[in-house]
C-alpha cells in the first residue's frame, strides 16, 4: 500500500510517501520539499546486542547525482563522507537516540539518501523528519514522533525553512527537532542575535513542528503497524540492594574526589575489589553487578544535585571552574594560546595563509566553492589519560570543530579588511568536560595572538540540567560526569552582543 500525505510548511508543501521505495526495510519513507527528495530507511536488528547501550548508526549522503553532477576525482565516484554529511548524521542521531525505550538494544541503522537536489532548499531537516517517520511507522519500537525545521532571520523576521540564498542574507540559522510539547535538539549559528530573539524563533517555529507531526500520524493511522515485541534486561533487586549495602558509602567517598583521574582509579579499584569478592552464586551474574555499579554511580551524582543541591567538585550550581589564560606560548606560530578551565585544556594556534592559494575547495552536489576560514578540533587519547590507536579524526571531532567554527565565524573582519585564509586548530590537551567551548575560547587568544582583527571576543560555555519530576537543576560549565549522568548538554557560544552559536 502507498500512502502519500502533504502539508504547507514555509510556504512550499512538503510531501511525504511510504510503500513505494525500498519496500524491504523495516521502515522507509521519500521526503519531498519543492525540488529536493531525501529518502530514508530504518532497519531494525529482531535479536538484542549484548551491549551496555542502544547500538544506533545514523548516515546521510548527498549524491552528486542528485544535482546533476559528475564527482570530482579519479574515481569519479563519491568517497568517504564529506564534512557536511558528517554533521546531518550527527543532527540526525541527536534527537532521535534518546526517545528509543529505555534499555532497547536492538542494532538499529537509519539512512538517508538525496535523490534530487534543488540548490536552494537544504535536505538536512527532510532527513531528521524522514528519520522520525520512517521509524515511528515501521514495526521498530520507536513511538515519540520529532519533526525538525529550520528557522532564519531576515531584516528582524522569521522565515521557516529559508532557502539558500536567504540563509545568506539571515541573521540566524537555527534548526530545531522537537515533539509536540517539548524541544529535543538544537543546532544554531548567529550573527550575534539576542537570547529573545533566540527564544521568539522557538515559538515561531512550533505550528510548523505541530504540522509536520501530525503529517507522521496520519500515516501512521492508515498504515497500523504492529510493534515488534522486545524484552528489557532488567538488573534484579536483590542484586542491586547487595551492592549497595557493600560499597554505596566507598562510591559517595570517591564521587567526592575533585581529581578526574584519581576518582576514576578510586571507581575503577573499587568496583574491581567488589567483583572480586562475589561468591560463587554470584560470578554468574558478574556483568549485573557491573551494570548496578554503575547505576549506582549515576543515582548518587544525580541525588547529590537535586536533593542535597551539592556538586560533586562542590562547586555552586551557577560557578565556573577556575580558569587561566596563556598566549604566545609557540615561538614560530602565527598565534597561540592556552586556555585552561578547571580539567579541560585546549591549546589553540592559528596560522594565517594566502588568500588563492590556501583557500579549502568544498565540493557538493551544488558545485564547488571556496573556504577561508577553517577550525579544526583534535582530541589524543592522552587528553583523558587513555593509550589508544592515533587515528584520523571521527565524527565527534568534526562536530565539535564545526560548532567552535560557527562561534566564531561572525566576529571575523572582511575579506577587504583582511583578505587572508584563517586555520585556527585547536588540539585539547586535558578534557573534564566543555572541550568544545573551551576552543572556542582558546580560538580568540589565538586569533587576537596573530594579530586577527576580530569584531570582538567570543566565549562558550557548556550548561547541564538535572531533572526529575517537577525537581531540577541547571549547571553552569559541568564536568564530564555532569554531562554523562545529566539530562541534557546545551553548549552557548557568544560575545557581550548577542549568541553566535549554539548545541
Amino acid at each position: 500500500m502507498v500512502i502519500c500525505e502533504s502539508v504547507e510548511i514555509g510556504g512550499r508543501e512538503l510531501t511525504i510517501e511510504m510503500g513505494k521505495m525500498a519496500r524491504q526495510a523495516d521502515g522507509a519513507v521519500v521526503v519531498s520539499y519543492g525540488e529536493t527528495i531525501v529518502m530514508v530507511t530504518a532497519v531494525g536488528d529482531r535479536k538484542p546486542k549484548d551491549m551496555p547501550f542502544l547500538p544506533l548508526t545514523c548516515e546521510y549522503r548527498e549524491n552528486s547525482f542528485a544535482g546533476g553532477r559528475i564527482p570530482g576525482g579519479f574515481f569519479k565516484r563519491e568517497g568517504r563522507p564529506t564534512e557536511a554529511e558528517i554533521l546531518t548524521s550527527r543532527m540526525t542521531d541527536r534527537p532521535i537516540r534518546p526517545l528509543f525505550p529505555k534499555g532497547y538494544r536492538h542494532e538499529t541503522q537509519v539512512i538517508g539518501n538525496v535523490l534530487s537536489a534543488d540548490p536552494e532548499i537544504l535536505p538536512d531537516v527532510l532527513s531528521i523528519t524522514g528519520a522520525s517517520t520512517a521509524l515511528y511507522c515501521s514495526p521498530i519500537p520507536f513511538t515519540i514522533p520529532i519533526a525538525a525545521v529550520r528557522i532564519g532571520m531576515i531584516d528582524g523576521g522569521f522565515v521557516i525553512n529559508p532557502t539558500r540564498s536567504q540563509i545568506a542574507e539571515s541573521d540566524l540559522d537555527l534548526i530545531l527537532a522537537a515533539r509536540r510539547e517539548a524541544v529535543v535538539m538544537l543546532e544554531a549559528g548567529a550573527n550575534e542575535v539576542s537570547e529573545e530573539n533566540i527564544l521568539d524563533a522557538l515559538e515561531f517555529a512550533q505550528p510548523s513542528i505541530e504540522a509536520l507531526i501530525d503529517l507522521q500520524q496520519r500515516i501512521y493511522d492508515q498504515l497500523q503497524p504492529v510493534k515488534r515485541e522486545f524484552e528489557i534486561h532488567d538488573i534484579d533487586e536483590t542484586i542491586v540492594n547487595k551492592v549497595e549495602e557493600r560499597v554505596a558509602q566507598e562510591i559517595k567517598d570517591a564521587l567526592g574526589i575533585s581529581d578526574k583521574i584519581e576518582q576514576r582509579n578510586a571507581m575503577d579499584d573499587l568496583r574491581g575489589q567488589m567483583l572480586d569478592a562475589l561468591d560463587e552464586d554470584e560470578v554468574e551474574h558478574r556483568d549485573d553487578y557491573k551494570e548496578a555499579f554503575y547505576g549506582l554511580i549515576k543515582k548518587y551524582t544525580r541525588a547529590g544535585v537535586l536533593n542535597e543541591q551539592v556538586r560533586a567538585d562542590g562547586r555552586e550550581f551557577n560557578e565556573i571552574r577556575s580558569i587561566s589564560c596563556e598566549v604566545g606560548v609557540a615561538a614560530r606560530v602565527h598565534g597561540s594560546a592556552l586556555f585552561t578551565r578547571g580539567e579541560t585544556q585546549a591549546f589553540v594556534t592559528t596560522t594565517l595563509g594566502t588568500a588563492g592559494t590556501d583557500d579549502k575547495k568544498v565540493e557538493n552536489y551544488g558545485g564547488e566553492w571556496w573556504k577561508k576560514f577553517m577550525l579544526h578540533y583534535n582530541f589524543p587519547p592522552f587528553s583523558v589519560g587513555e593509550a589508544r590507536f592515533l587515528r584520523g579524526p571521527g565524527r565527534r571531532e568534526i562536530g565539535h570543530g564545526a560548532l567552535a567554527e560557527r562561534a566564531v565565524q561572525p566576529t571575523l573582519p572582511p575579506d577587504e579588511v583582511f583578505p587572508y585564509v584563517v586555520r585556527v586548530v585547536s588540539d585539547i590537551f586535558e578534557s573534564n568536560g566543555s572541550s568544545s567551548m573551551a576552543s572556542v575560547c582558546g580560538a580568540t587568544l589565538s586569533l587576537m595572538d596573530a594579530g586577527v582583527p576580530i569584531t570582538a571576543p567570543v566565549a562558550g560555555i557548556a550548561m547541564g540540567l538535572m531533572k526529575e519530576g517537577d525537581n531540577y537543576a541547571v549547571l553552569s560549565d559541568i564536568a564530564g560526569e555532569e554531562d554523562h549522568h545529566g539530562d541534557m548538554d546545551f553548549k552557548v557560544a557568544g560575545t557581550p552582543r548577542g549568541i553566535t552559536a549554539m548545541q
